[in-house]
């Protein structure tokens, strides 16, 4: 195990190796912590490396000062400094333990005890330690038998350690979805079902951080059910739609089947029922983005997708919202219908303007933008005509009208 992470790319990285040499001056100073080695002990790939410390964070800052190397005080207060080495972040934690908690944040002092800083966090696979010289892995809680089973354990009491942050719960269904291959740890399940209600305690946006990180990953199926059996969501969602235990296996099918990117906003709209009210005021509760609320409201609004109105639906509200729109809210052979007609289909643009109009003989006033709307639904209508035929008919039309007008 050591090897595998001595010999990983991420561990040899320059910049990584700066930092090392800037603070492993004393033994047994620095370690790598959490994710990095988790991943690594999988053979998955490393995008973020934490460090953890015996250093106070102002002895961090100043050895990273005299070695050229920027550090930011992100966390200090926590303890955490974010060092920018090789044009890359690295984390660095000075070790902890708890002093106090609430459920949502804690009070900690600081230590020189490996032991006590992995007993404070969540899961035994977390806690995951390796020698920042050697790659040597220390493990205080059988972290890697836990790995090798595809068990996620809270590290002691599953409804302590729930209590000290109610967040652990939506981070063990994520974990779940993530690392879980086995069945589920029942102490867990039973440890986050009683203490679901301090949900309610977190800020939106940590809610819906966690649950946009739970939806949007590979498979989260099996996490969602247990949540759904076990009440999790009922604190914070409580509009979650029955049909949804069905909905996102179907949309998780239909993605690999047809090699479609995941859609966060179609991930979520899994959980609730087709109702723009109901979808905006659960946007607004957890607080997401503008953006992301548009996206909400685009789908679950309008006519539902057919092969007849899809590529109007792709025109109006953009190609990825009729895709999303069609895997939720149609059966197999009208969703396979609507991709037909939108592949290789690239979103046109309406070549008439008001000037066009003009100077087709419409005079200028309100006539124009109706006689623009009446064009384009007629463009739309005959499926998307190339510019030529869109004028020839558009001079058609708008003789029509005037004439029409004349005699009224």
């Amino acid at each position: 195990m050591t090897e595998i992470i001595y010999n990983s790319d991420w561990f040899q990285a320059k910049g990584l190796r700066n930092i090392v040499d800037a603070l492993s001056k004393e033994n047994d100073g620095l370690r790598i912590v959490g994710g990095a080695v988790r991943d690594s002990l999988l053979g998955l790939s490393v995008s973020d490396v934490d460090l953890a410390t015996k250093l106070l964070p102002k002895e961090v800052m100043g050895r990273l000062e005299r070695a050229g190397i920027k550090s930011v005080p992100t966390g200090i207060e926590h303890g955490t400094v974010t060092a920018v080495s090789d044009g890359k972040n690295y984390e660095i934690t000075t070790l902890r333990r708890d002093v106090a908690t609430d459920g949502r944040r804690a009070v900690v002092a600081f230590s020189t005890d490996w032991k006590e800083d992995a007993a404070r966090r969540d899961f035994t696979i977390n806690a995951l330690y390796a020698d920042a010289y050697t790659g040597e892995i220390f493990d205080y809680f059988s972290g890697q038998h836990d790995l090798n089973l595809g068990v996620v354990r809270f590290i002691g009491d599953a409804e302590q350690r729930i209590a000290e942050d109610y967040l652990r719960i939506l981070r063990y269904f994520r974990f779940l979805a993530r690392f879980g291959t086995g069945s589920a740890d029942q102490e867990a399940l039973a440890a986050c079902a009683k203490g679901a209600h301090g949900l309610t305690a977190l800020s939106r946006e940590r809610i819906a951080q966690e649950l946009t990180r739970l939806i949007t990953l590979p498979n989260p199926v099996f996490s969602v059910q247990l949540m759904v059996d076990h009440q999790i969501f009922a604190p914070f969602l409580p509009e979650l739609d029955k049909a949804a235990v069905e909905r996102l296996p179907s949309i998780l099918d239909r993605e690999v089947q047809h090699k479609l990117a995941v859609s966060l906003p179609a991930r979520l709209l899994t959980l609730l029922p087709r109702d723009q009210v109901i979808v905006d005021r659960v946007s607004a509760r957890l607080k997401l983005s503008n953006r992301l609320r548009e996206q909400l409201t685009n789908r679950v609004s309008g006519d539902l997708p057919t092969e007849n109105n899809i590529r109007e639906l792709a025109y109006r509200k953009g190609t990825s919202c009729a895709i999303d729109t069609a895997a939720l809210y149609t059966n197999s052979n009208v969703f396979a219908l609507c991709l037909k007609r939108l592949l290789n289909w690239d979103v046109p643009v309406f070549g008439i303007k008001g000037g066009d109009v003009i100077a087709m003989g419409v005079p200028a006033g309100p006539m124009v933008a109706k006689t623009l709307h009446l064009l384009e639904q007629t463009w739309i209508n005959d499926d998307f005509p190339a510019t030529d035929d869109l004028l020839t008919k558009s001079h058609q039309i708008v003789v029509e009208l005037l004439s029409a007008t004349k005699k009224a």
